[in-house]
């Protein structure tokens, strides 16, 4: 409870700085919203389903992406921004660490609903499913751009956020794969993740496919 807590003051305290003079309000919005949702629903159904210790971690890092895309927009990120310039790179990429966290955070999110709420009890199943749920979750997102795209039009630039990048909605989506990959392929060798769920159900269950 006091980790959750200070989890939850570290973002308050993000929030916050991002909130204060970003790049423009329309694209704050467009960006946090999601992380503000995703408080919501957290904080909402505490006392029915809690999550591991590292899946709130990820969850919180993935937040804290977004709050600093908020406020600086994905294109002008600073660190990401003399990065390229050390490194010699054609854009900012601190957009990709999004889309990486894009599939890396719900990857972990949904295979401990579906385990936890005994929806899904085989590995294999499990983690075919949540990698389901993480491109679809990309797909969604990408429409969602482009809707945004098709209302505001030049508006958008900031919120899309392609420098350029005639690809780079394809780029996005498999940097989402790439995230929901690594934290699948965590879950598949970390058999003892599933044991605070039910040790009894992950003993008989979990290890086949």
């Amino acid at each position: 409870m006091i980790e959750h807590i200070l989890q939850l003051i570290i973002f308050l305290v993000t929030l916050f700085w991002s909130a204060y003079h970003p790049h423009d309000y329309p694209t704050w919005w467009l960006e946090v919203f999601p992380a503000l949702l995703g408080l919501f629903l957290l904080i909402a159904t505490y006392t029915r389903f809690q999550f591991s210790r590292l899946a709130y971690w990820v969850i919180l890092l993935h937040m804290l992406i977004l709050l600093v895309g908020g406020h600086y927009t994905y294109a002008e990120e600073p660190m990401f921004h003399y990065l390229s310039t050390l490194f010699g790179w054609s854009r900012n990429n601190f957009d990709k660490l999004g889309h990486f966290f894009q599939g890396f955070s719900p990857a972990i999110i949904t295979s401990e609903l579906l385990y936890g709420l005994k929806v899904v009890y085989r590995r294999g199943w499990l983690l075919f499913l949540s990698g389901c749920v993480c491109m679809s979750i990309s797909a969604i997102y990408e429409l969602f751009e482009w809707l945004v795209a098709e209302l505001i039009h030049q508006e958008a630039n900031a919120f899309l956020g392609t420098q350029g990048d005639i690809w780079d909605t394809q780029k996005d989506m498999l940097w989402c794969l790439i995230g929901c990959s690594v934290m699948l392929i965590y879950l598949l060798f970390n058999q003892r993740h599933w044991s605070r769920f039910d040790p009894y159900r992950y003993n008989l269950h979990l290890v086949k496919w």
